[in-house]
């Protein structure tokens, strides 16, 4: 896993180099954008989804589910994103979009979903496969920018976003592995307590997922400021097992900040530590893949430090194998 984590860059220009050569066809009379995924072909829409809100004009919906919203219709866009192509939920909710004959784009490496994308002659972006998906956000996430831009649904040049986001990247990262080095001593042993300040909620969920399949642990997340309308409550007793980790970004609204501000004190009384990560950039593209890859950098080295692959995902196998049989 740290070798793919190492070679996140080059996924990233290789994504830009794929996107850039893909033949897409304009959709018409676009509504509403429902991207449906799963795990870490799924957490793509959820980022763009974050990504566009201040400039797409219509709404963009995340499904993971089995079945696609009522609403979809033919004036709906469905981005089917499965990074095998043979993800059971995904297969599914894409037969209910071609019954409701929304207008369809596949971004897959094959499987099911390539060979049904060409029987209906759908737009679709073939990313290399053969890796877990997990570890392949930057190919996924990048045509994701692509649809968005190539649609005209935002005028922002997102793909020159990712071309700067490279070079921020190889700046940055030896120090962005010694942060990550340091975090992950800080969450071994520990229940890591994820919070972003309202404007990265999606990365801030890749990181759980991450500290889910790669570390092997158990984690939550949460944002503010909804967290100070519940969870805050919670925090009433001592727990050395916890230990809080937020993501921040330039793009944070200054309400928001004081907050988070208030409340630290409270979560330093009753965990372990408290541990800030800023991300660098100037765009939100920018600040959005930098806490992905840092984040990909702390789950792989608590990893280490347990002595486990981070790779291997059997409970999640088993658990496939097992419904298989049942269909």
């Amino acid at each position: 896993m740290k070798t793919l984590v190492e070679g996140f860059t080059k996924q990233l220009q290789e994504a830009l180099d794929i996107a850039n050569k893909a033949v897409l066809t304009k959709k018409h009379n676009i509504q509403n954008i429902v991207v449906t995924g799963l795990g870490g072909s799924g957490i793509g829409g959820s980022i763009l989804s974050e990504l566009v809100q201040t400039e797409c004009h219509i709404p963009i919906i995340i499904n993971k589910d089995y079945f696609l919203p009522e609403f979809v219709n033919s004036n709906s866009m469905v981005i089917i994103s499965s990074y095998s192509g043979n993800t059971e939920e995904t297969l599914s909710a894409m037969k209910h979009a071609i019954a409701k004959q929304a207008q369809i784009v596949c971004v897959t490496s094959g499987g099911e979903v390539e060979s049904i994308a060409k029987s209906h002659n759908f737009d679709t972006i073939i990313i290399p496969g053969g890796h877990p998906p997990r570890s392949c956000i930057g190919y996924s996430l990048v045509q994701l920018l692509k649809i968005i831009q190539f649609n005209e649904f935002v005028k922002t040049d997102l793909l020159a976003q990712v071309r700067s986001t490279i070079t921020l990247l190889d700046l940055e990262k030896e120090h962005i592995k010694a942060e990550a080095t340091t975090i992950a001593r800080k969450l071994l042993h520990k229940i890591p307590v994820i919070y972003s300040l309202g404007s990265c909620e999606g990365a801030a969920i890749r990181f759980r997922q991450q500290i889910n399949e790669n570390s092997k642990m158990l984690c939550w997340h949460h944002t503010f400021p909804e967290m100070n309308h519940n969870e805050l409550v919670g925090w009433t007793e001592k727990n050395d097992t916890l230990a809080v980790i937020t993501f921040r970004t330039s793009f944070d609204y200054e309400r928001t900040i004081k907050r988070y501000d208030l409340c630290k004190s409270i979560f330093a009384k009753y965990c372990s530590s408290v541990t800030d990560i800023t991300a660098e950039g100037n765009t939100k593209v920018e600040q959005f893949f930098y806490l992905i890859n840092i984040g990909d950098w702390i789950s792989c080295y608590i990893a280490d430090l347990r002595n486990i692959d981070a790779v291997e995902v059997n409970v999640i196998t088993n658990l496939k194998n097992e419904l298989a049989k049942l269909s």
